[in-house]
Formats: C-alpha cells, sequence, structure tokens
C-alpha cells in the first residue's frame, strides 16, 4: 500500500479552520509543507504534541541519530532561502540541541531574560508604545506591524543585549530585509548582522560595560569552554531573529484580531484587569505567532499512539493546529477574551517542556504594553482596509504571516 502524504500550503498551515480533516487523520499524518521537500510527521493535537514536546525518543539534534546523514529540516530550509553554507552554523542554536548540551546553552541565554531585566523592560516599552502611539495618531494612519511591531520588538530584544540605542535601527532594518526571504536582500543583511556582531564582541572584549553582550564576551567566565565567538554570535542572533521579526507580526494578529471583534474590545474596556491575566494568553492561543514549532526526529522506531514511527523520521507541531484542538478548547475558533485556559500556560505557542521559548514572558509584556496603549488607553484607531484585502506573505516551511496592517485614526 502507498504511503498517503499530504501536500499542505503555508497557508494552510496558518489556518485553524483547516485542521478538523486533518485531525480525523490520527495522532500524526504524512505531509510535505510548501517550502520543505521532505515529507514529515504533522501533529496538530493539542495532548499529542505535548507528549511528544515531553518525549524523551524525540530528539531536535539530526546529527545525533544512528547513521545520520543528509541535510535537516533546517539546513533545507535555510538552502531554500538561499542561505550561504559559512551561515548555518549561527542558526537553531536552542532548538537543534539536547540534553546537557541544550540545558548549559539554555541557561546562558535565559540570562537575558531573567524576572528582574524583562519587568525592568516595563516602563521603556510603555513609553516607546505611548510614542509610537502619539506619532502615528498625528498624522492620521499608519502601518502596525512596521511603524509599530518592529520599532518596539527591536528596541526591546536589544536593550535586554545591550546593543547601544543608535544602533537599533540597523539591527531592525537587517531583520526586515532577513524575513523578506529574497535573495537578494537576505543575504547581505545577514552578512551585515554577523559582521556587526564580530565587532561588537571585540569593543565589549576592550571596554566591557554591565550588559549581557559583555558578560558573555568576557574571559575567564564560567561557560568559556562553550562560549566560542561563534557561538556567542549564534546566540545574537537567535535572540534577534526570534526578539524582533515573530512578536512584530504577531503584535499586528493580536490587533487584527481586537479591531476585528469588537464586542471582545468592549468586555476588554469594560474590564481591563481581564488584559494581563485573560486576555493575552487568549490572544496568543487565537492569533498564535508562530504557526509551526521545530522539528523534533525519531531516535529509534516504536509506534506513537499507534502509528508508526521509523528512525530519523521528523515531526513538526502545528502549534496553530493544538492551539485549536476542540478536545482541548471549547469553540476554539471564537476569540473569547474571558477564557480560562487552566493552570500553566493552557496554550502551546511557546512549547512545552525543556524547549518551552526563554521570551515567553517578553512576548507577554509586549503584548500588554500594546494593546494597553493604542486600544485601552485611546480609542480612536479603526482599520484603514478591508480584513479581506490584508496581505500575508509566505514564510519558507513554517506557514504564513500578516505582511502590513494599515490603520487610521
Amino acid at each position: 500500500m502507498t504511503e498517503q502524504i499530504l501536500n499542505l500550503s503555508n497557508k494552510t498551515v496558518s489556518n485553524p479552520a483547516e485542521y478538523g480533516p486533518l485531525r480525523e487523520r490520527g495522532p500524526l499524518f504524512r505531509a510535505t509543507i510548501e517550502g520543505l521537500e521532505s515529507p514529515v510527521w504533522f501533529v496538530a493535537g493539542f495532548d499529542d504534541c505535548k507528549e511528544i514536546l515531553h518525549d524523551s525518543r524525540f530528539i531536535r539534534d539530526q546529527s545525533k541519530l544512528p547513521g545520520a546523514e543528509g541535510p535537516s529540516l533546517t539546513d533545507e530550509m535555510l538552502t531554500q532561502v538561499g542561505m550561504p553554507k559559512e551561515y548555518f552554523k549561527y542558526f537553531g542554536l536552542l532548538g537543534l540541541s539536547d540534553g546537557e548540551e541544550h540545558t548549559r546553552m539554555r541557561n546562558v541565554v535565559a540570562r537575558a531574560f531573567t524576572a528582574r531585566r524583562v519587568n525592568a523592560l516595563r516602563p521603556g516599552l510603555e513609553k516607546n508604545a505611548a510614542d509610537i502611539y502619539a506619532a502615528l495618531a498625528e498624522k492620521k494612519e499608519g502601518d502596525l506591524v512596521s511603524e509599530l511591531g518592529y520599532p518596539l520588538t527591536s528596541a526591546a530584544i536589544c536593550e535586554l543585549m545591550g546593543v547601544e540605542a543608535a544602533d537599533v535601527p540597523l539591527l531592525q532594518g537587517w531583520i526586515m530585509e532577513f524575513v523578506s526571504y529574497d535573495t537578494e536582500r537576505l543575504v547581505p543583511a545577514i552578512t551585515s548582522i554577523v559582521e556587526y556582531y564580530k565587532d561588537l564582541i571585540a569593543r565589549r572584549r576592550a571596554e566591557p560595560t554591565d550588559d549581557l553582550i559583555s558578560e558573555l564576551a568576557k574571559p575567564g567566565g564560567p561557560d568559556q569552554d562553550l562560549l566560542s565567538d561563534d557561538v556567542i554570535i549564534a546566540i545574537f542572533m537567535l535572540l534577534t531573529s526570534t526578539g524582533i521579526a515573530p512578536p512584530a507580526h504577531f503584535l499586528g494578529q493580536a490587533l487584527l484580531a481586537l479591531l476585528t471583534h469588537p464586542e471582545e474590545l468592549e468586555k476588554l474596556r469594560a474590564q481591563p484587569e481581564l488584559l494581563a491575566r485573560r486576555a493575552v494568553p487568549e490572544l496568543i492561543r487565537h492569533a498564535t505567532s508562530v504557526p509551526t514549532g521545530g522539528p523534533l526526529y525519531a531516535a529509534e522506531d516504536f509506534e506513537f499512539r499507534g502509528c508508526p514511527v521509523k528512525t530519523g523520521d521528523a515531526v513538526i507541531p502545528s502549534l496553530v493546529g493544538v492551539n485549536h484542538d476542540p478536545r482541548q478548547f471549547d469553540d476554539p475558533l471564537k476569540l473569547d477574551l474571558a477564557r480560562d485556559l487552566g493552570p500553566g500556560v493552557g496554550h502551546l505557542s511557546f512549547g512545552s517542556g525543556a524547549h518551552y521559548c526563554t521570551g515567553a514572558a517578553l512576548a507577554q509584556l509586549e503584548t500588554e504594553v500594546v494593546i494597553n496603549t493604542f486600544l485601552l488607553q485611546n480609542r480612536t484607531m479603526e482599520l484603514a482596509v478591508d480584513p479581506g484585502e490584508l496581505q500575508y506573505f509566505d514564510v519558507p516551511g513554517k506557514g504564513t504571516a500578516l505582511g502590513a496592517l494599515p490603520v487610521r485614526f
């Protein structure tokens, strides 16, 4: 019997309404995703996905598989967008490691996201959001992705790392070029980022300051056996690439969700105490910032809930699918800002287990501040186009993202 492999477009991967019939295929189903040639197992059920994320028989580092050969899915994605191979080493630092290696690296990255560091960003985020609102309101229009999302998230992650404020627009611009996924724009942007970080590491070694960059670059630290210059650059690339573009586009999605659900927005305005406790988690579930999670690989042959998985098989979690699983959430396609997601996080937008997103608290804080500033404290903003006219772009092998959110005041 020939194995049936579905062909999923990036649009399908990002549309929660498409997952009903897909879940009926079982806990895992075989598929190829637009932008990737290799077939994978796709998981779209909440409990199925959570179990996989905690199952040690699935690993992140494909090179550790018995007899591993050929490119990983991450390498395939990078090749697809024309990334030069000499830059592959700067991608997938945490998402492609396991065990003690992952724990040590995660502990290093987590230094940027301590509760103290993240909470200290609130005043700056609030001022930045208020300034951006004032500037857009003055000109009566704006794009909430490029003129709000990117500047706000860029400033926050750069402050955490210790990048000078004057250099923030540079990194923001390079990341915006990178997510064009146009090789002619992407390669110069990545080259510029790598060269910038090489220079910054050298400057911090010569003249250290009280920031994460100086801490990682200083000689004689506890993790010096781990922290080569390439690894430090990979850490900064991780923070820059995941801390700017995904939350920038998600903020657009979250604001769009509220502007297109006026009854929920009025509920939130009447009960602002719901914002941090219920509304932000529900928006992160409903709008799911990244449609799919990083790939995992079966380290042995076994059956997962009746599905025969072979050594080396790749599994892709559909974060959109699991966050809209009717077996986990009542009326999952509905936005309900009073929804009680239960104990813990309640959704899988940030993953689960050892690879839970280190930047989750920052993403939640950014969302809270932006909604409070743009829709609660101020109430004059509305969409400038019909929602059906909004443009989305493909993220190869990952889904789609909102390209722009035009509004008027």
